[in-house]
């Protein structure tokens, strides 16, 4: 479990792929301290465990459904990626939680900047726009954000100047691919409500 407050950048060192799928070693400073063979770790969103760890350098494997389903199958060799350390239950909270378990790729439909701000409206398959709601939390790119709006297949954000500056977001651009998580719990409502079981 995550909260979706990125620790750091990291960068790919290396891929390599083994059928359809593939050992990604990563670079990193901080989130490399008192890591341990097992340990969890989100990747851009996506949950993965540490296989390898040897100074700041920090390998996982990807299999073919993780390598399908997220946008880890686009990195390349220094690729800048979002790295957060599984939560602790004595941590604060200051995002909301997140599973690293990501839901689909969305696509970047448009980017405005004003001034230090951006605004992003992703497009997302409709199914997962039932889970949003405005002001709601999403996780893009294993990032805690807030829905401004949601419509029938896209939602947007508007990323503040620290959020554009200490994660990958502020680099994405019209059509790029990011991986996409709903809330949790909405996924649990939509649940109860689709088996009718709500009280």
């Amino acid at each position: 479990m995550f909260t979706g407050l990125v620790e750091e950048i990291g960068e790919v060192a290396r891929i390599e792929r083994s059928g359809d799928a593939c050992q990604v070693t990563v670079a990193a400073e901080r989130v490399a301290e008192g890591i341990q063979l097992g340990d969890s770790v989100s990747i851009n969103g996506c949950c993965l465990t540490v296989v390898e760890a040897e100074g700041e350098l920090l390998a996982f494997q990807a299999g073919s459904e993780t390598l399908g389903r997220t946008n880890l199958g686009d990195l390349v060799s220094g690729s800048r990626v979002n790295l957060e350390r599984a939560l602790r239950s004595s941590d604060r909270l200051g995002g909301h939680y997140v599973s690293g378990h990501v839901d689909a790729i969305g696509r970047v439909a448009s980017r405005v900047d004003q001034d230090d701000w951006a605004e992003f409206r992703i497009a997302v398959p409709g199914e997962l726009t039932r889970q949003m709601a405005s002001k709601g939390s999403i996780a893009v790119d294993g990032v805690s954000l807030t829905l401004v709006e949601v419509s029938d297949s896209e939602f947007s954000v508007a990323l503040i100047p620290h959020t554009l500056e200490v994660t990958t977001l502020g680099d994405l651009r019209v059509d790029d691919a990011v991986n996409v998580e709903t809330d949790i719990l909405a996924k649990y409502v939509q649940q109860q409500l689709q088996r009718g079981s709500i009280i």
